[in-house]
């Protein structure tokens, strides 16, 4: 069994945060990998969503007790990182976001084949001197990195144009498309019955729903004062998803805005949706707009990284907005919404271009590649020195 297990390829994912679309990534990025024969494990804080959504993907999951966020604990998750390495003895360290792409690399330092994913750069989340010391650490810890795997060539321009100098690969994310299938009438109807939150909701009513944690970065904020300005009859909106903002959206919201939680199935809500929005301040590249489209959904996005990559050529005039601007997302909005035939069109578009160009499967492939790439330039005597 001990020889079985050497000559498998061993990827160590590091992995904080443990919600969202990281952890969706990383789930379905290892369960393609266990079916591929590679041997993934997966590092993160025990008792999450991820970790059971890996080990159920097939993946061994070690317990790393890493918060989100750097502070006086990040000495302590390095040397605990370290001691993962060691014991897991793996040909590749994949470190997934800012937090786990910090310790990691310090961790390792080079000694293992390292793949850093961002999933969007932390010196974009913040300003000031906290931005300034986020973007000095990417450009020092870009040495430990054998690649950095951006998700779209928005987000590489973005490292490259700051400075980042690094050996970049770019590798769109994929979808389980055997999960997000395309749905038509009647699957929204059968959709809208099973949501108890839509009970007081007509079942003809147009439904606009926007998918993700409620935080700065996916700009939950703008979408709800656009909203005050889409003036379509009977529209509701449904915000899907936690997180740190909820109670201030919620108390900033219009009335008629639903707010259902976190979802661990998101599925029912985008088969109930007439438009999907995401109105986003930065991203790589975002999975819920992928999501939608698979299921055949029309969406609309703020024109940040990944945005314009993700949607059908051509469509960029219906379906993508400025950033922070209420005004142009409530008129697509309301395009979308007025328009039956528009919304028909954009959908069909939609669904063929997700289903041709995000199959996670050709994703999981891509990433096993650049793993055998990275492997075999390190020769022989890395291998050995993860073995000790």
């Amino acid at each position: 069994m001990r020889r079985a297990e050497e000559r498998q390829l061993t990827v160590l994912h590091l992995v904080q945060p443990v919600d969202g679309g990281v952890a969706r990534v990383v789930t379905d990025l290892v369960r393609a990998q266990a079916g591929a024969g590679l041997r993934p494990v997966v590092a993160c804080p025990p008792g999450s969503p991820l970790a059971a959504g890996a080990a159920a993907a097939g993946a061994r999951v070690r317990g790393w007790s890493a918060t989100r966020a750097p502070g006086p604990r990040l000495a302590g998750e390095v040397a605990a990182a370290r001691r993962i390495v060691r014991d897991c003895a793996p040909h590749v360290v994949h470190a997934h976001s800012a937090k786990a792409g910090l310790a990691g690399r310090i961790a390792v330092r080079g000694k293992v084949p390292t793949v850093f994913q961002p999933h969007a750069w932390s010196f974009e989340a913040v300003a000031g001197r906290t931005a300034e010391l986020a973007l000095g650490w990417e450009r020092f810890g870009a040495r430990w990195a054998d690649h950095i795997l951006c998700v779209s060539e928005s987000e590489r321009r973005t490292g490259q144009e700051a400075g980042i100098a690094a050996r970049w690969s770019v590798i769109h994310n994929g979808i389980d498309l055997d999960r997000f299938r395309p749905g038509g009438p009647a699957d929204r109807a059968a959709a809208r019955a099973s949501l108890p939150l839509l009970d007081a909701v007509a079942p003809d009513a147009l439904l606009v729903v926007c998918v993700g944690r409620l935080t700065r970065q996916k700009g939950q904020d703008v979408l709800l004062d656009a909203w005050r300005r889409v003036d379509v009859p009977g529209a509701r909106l449904v915000l899907v998803g936690d997180g740190p903002d909820r109670s201030g959206l919620e108390g900033a919201a219009p009335a008629g805005v639903l707010f259902t939680g976190a979802s661990a199935d998101v599925r029912p809500w985008i088969h109930a949706a007439d438009v999907v929005v995401l109105p986003s301040r930065w991203e790589g590249m975002a999975l819920a707009p992928l999501e939608a489209m698979a299921c055949g959904r029309p969406v609309v996005l703020s024109d940040v990284g990944g945005a314009r990559e993700s949607l059908p050529p051509g469509d960029e005039e219906h379906l993508l907005v400025p950033p922070e601007d209420p005004v142009a997302l409530a008129a697509s909005l309301t395009a979308l919404l007025t328009d039956p035939e528009l919304r028909e069109a954009v959908s069909r578009r939609a669904l063929r271009h997700a289903r041709a160009a995000f199959d996670v499967r050709r994703t999981a492939g891509a990433v096993a590649g650049l793993y055998q790439e990275i492997v075999s330039l390190s020769g022989p005597t890395m291998r050995k020195r993860t073995e000790r």
